[in-house]
C-alpha cells in the first residue's frame, strides 16, 4: 500500500473554494491593463475601470475549468524527457530567479553568472528524477533587458529537458519563439511539441502584473502551457491564517485561470503554488517554515479538486549554507507533497529562501527526494512479496542471506540504494578520508561537468541559437 497523506477533507476543500469565488466576486483583482480587463469585461466579468479592478464570476470560473485540459505533455528538445501530466510519479523542478551563488570552485557565496545557468543546466540534466527546468538564478554578467532571454537560452543549450521560465514583458515572446524554432525547426513544432513553458506569478494580495500579464498571454497563442503561480505569505502579503491565505491564493489562481481560457480557450495550466510566511522578526520570506508546506500540500490539493496538474514549492530551506538545517528543512518540505502526490516539486538546489544556488546541494536534494519517494511508495502488500516459502525453509534460528529472493530482492526498488549516503563504520569513514555527504556530492558535480552533454547540441544550432541571444541582450 502507498504511503499517502491530506491537508484538507472534502468539505474543507470545497469551503476554500466557496471562499475563493466570494473572493472574485465581492473583492475582485487589479488588473492594471486595458487590453485584458476589455477580454475580461467582454467574458462576463465586472470591470471598474477607474480603479482597474475586474470582479469575476463563478460561472466564468466553471466555465474555464471545463476548457482547461486535465491532461497534455510538457514536451523536452531530448523527447526522451518529455513528461506527461499528470505525471504517473512526482519529479522535480528547480525555482527560478535568484540572486547568488555558492560558488563550485571557491565555496564562497557570490553574485551569480551566466557560468552558474550554463552548470547548474548540466547538473540538472544528469538527475534522473528531475524534469522540468526553470533558469535558476539571474546572471549577474548578463544585460538587464536581455537576461530573461539569454537565461533561457543557455539552459535549453545546456539541457536537454522541458524548460519552464518567464516572459517578463511581451517585447521578449519573439526571440523565445525563435529560440523554440532554432531546436524544433517550425512553427507547428513548436505548438505540437511545448518545449517551453511559461511561470506567471500573481502579485499578492490580488493583484496582476500588467506587462508580464499581457507577455504571457500573448504566448497562449502557441499554445504553450502556464504555470499559475501565487505567493501571498501570512502576515504580509496574504492574511494571517493559513487558510484564508490558501483562499487568497487560490482566488488569485482562478482569475489567472480565467484570464488565460478567455485568450485562448484549451490553454494548457498547470495548477502552482509558491506560499509562505514571513519571518515576525524580521519580516522576511520564510519557506522552510512547518506552517508553509501545510499550505503548499493544501494547494496541491485544490489543484486536484480542479483536476489540473500540479506543481508546489518544495524541497526548501531558509538556511544560508548546506548542513543540517538545510537538510531538516527540506526533508520537512519534500514528504508533504509527495504524500500529496503532486506531479512536480520546485526548488532543489537553493538555498536562503531561494536566492542562492549550489550545485552540490542539487545532489543532496535529489537525496532527500528519492529517500521521501520511497517512503511515499509504501509496502507492496501482495503474492510476489509474500516470501512463506523462505520462512518455512529457513525456519527458527536460520539465515536468509543465502536466499534467493533476497538476492532478488535488494537488486529491485523495494530497497533504496543510496549515491550519497554514508553508511561505513566509523574507522571505515575515518580510512576513506572521513568525507562528508557534501563532500561527495562536490566530486559527483565535478565528474558530471567533466563528462560529455548528454543532450548535445550541433553547432550550426548553437550558432542560431547565440545570434539570437546577442540579439535580444542589444535589443532588449
Amino acid at each position: 500500500m502507498e504511503m499517502r497523506g491530506s491537508v484538507l477533507n472534502g468539505r474543507e476543500i470545497e469551503r476554500i473554494h466557496d471562499d475563493s469565488i466570494r473572493i472574485l466576486e465581492e473583492v475582485g483583482v487589479k488588473v492594471p491593463s486595458e487590453q485584458i480587463l476589455t477580454l475580461l469585461e467582454a467574458g462576463g466579468a465586472q470591470v471598474d475601470w477607474d480603479g482597474q479592478i475586474a470582479r469575476i464570476s463563478g460561472q466564468m470560473v466553471e466555465e474555464a475549468l471545463k476548457s482547461a485540459p486535465a491532461q497534455f505533455t510538457l514536451g523536452a528538445r531530448n523527447p526522451k524527457f518529455d513528461l506527461e501530466l499528470p505525471s504517473a510519479d512526482t519529479t522535480l523542478n528547480m525555482d527560478g530567479c535568484g540572486s547568488n551563488t555558492i560558488d563550485f570552485q571557491t565555496g564562497k557565496r557570490r553574485l551569480a553568472l551566466l557560468s552558474d545557468l550554463e552548470d547548474a543546466a548540466k547538473v540538472f540534466d544528469a538527475i534522473p528524477s528531475a524534469s522540468v527546468l526553470w533558469s535558476c538564478v539571474m546572471p549577474s554578467d548578463a544585460p538587464s533587458g536581455g537576461a530573461g532571454v539569454i537565461s533561457s537560452a543557455l539552459s535549453m543549450l545546456n539541457s536537454g529537458k522541458h524548460l519552464q521560465d518567464e516572459i517578463q514583458s511581451i517585447r521578449e515572446l519573439p526571440y523565445i519563439i525563435q529560440l523554440c524554432k532554432a531546436f524544433l525547426g517550425s512553427e507547428e513544432e513548436v505548438i505540437r511539441r511545448k518545449i517551453y513553458s511559461a511561470t506567471y506569478c500573481t502579485v499578492a494580495p490580488l493583484c496582476h502584473d500588467g506587462e508580464m500579464l499581457e507577455g504571457t498571454a500573448a504566448l497562449t497563442k502557441y499554445k504553450a502551457p502556464v504555470l499559475l503561480y501565487p505567493m501571498p505569505a501570512c502576515g504580509s502579503t496574504g492574511p494571517a491564517s493559513l487558510y484564508s491565505n490558501v483562499a487568497l491564493a487560490n482566488a488569485e489562481s482562478l482569475s489567472s485561470l480565467v484570464i488565460f481560457q478567455l485568450a485562448a480557450p484549451g490553454t494548457p495550466l498547470i495548477y502552482g503554488s509558491a506560499l509562505g510566511r514571513i519571518n515576525i522578526r524580521t519580516g522576511t520570506f520564510l519557506e522552510g517554515a512547518a506552517e508553509t508546506e501545510l499550505m503548499m500540500a493544501a494547494m496541491v490539493q485544490m489543484g486536484k479538486h480542479y483536476r489540473l496538474p500540479t506543481i508546489a514549492a518544495g524541497c526548501l530551506s531558509d538556511a544560508n549554507e548546506p548542513g543540517i538545517q538545510s537538510a531538516m528543512e527540506k526533508t520537512l518540505t519534500t514528504l508533504p507533497l509527495i504524500l500529496a502526490q503532486a506531479d512536480v516539486i520546485q526548488g532543489i538546489g537553493l538555498l536562503e529562501s531561494s536566492m542562492t544556488l549550489s550545485l552540490e546541494q542539487m545532489l543532496i536534494d535529489e537525496e532527500i527526494f528519492n529517500q521521501c519517494r520511497r517512503m511515499g511508495a509504501g509496502i507492496q502488500v501482495c503474492d510476489e512479496k509474500n516470501y512463506f516459502e523462505d520462512i518455512a525453509a529457513v525456519a527458527q534460528g536460520g539465515h536468509y542471506l543465502k536466499q534467493k529472493t533476497t538476492r532478488r530482492a535488494f537488486r529491485s526498488d523495494e530497497f533504496y540504494n543510496s549515491r550519497l549516503i554514508i553508511s561505513d563504520t566509523y574507522d571505515t569513514w575515518l580510512s576513506g578520508g572521513s568525507k562528508s555527504i557534501f563532500d561527495k556530492a562536490h566530486q559527483q558535480v565535478r565528474q558530471i561537468l567533466d563528462a560529455d552533454p548528454i543532450s548535445p547540441v550541433d553547432k550550426n544550432t548553437e550558432n542560431v541559437v547565440r545570434e539570437i541571444m546577442e540579439e535580444a541582450g542589444a535589443k532588449l
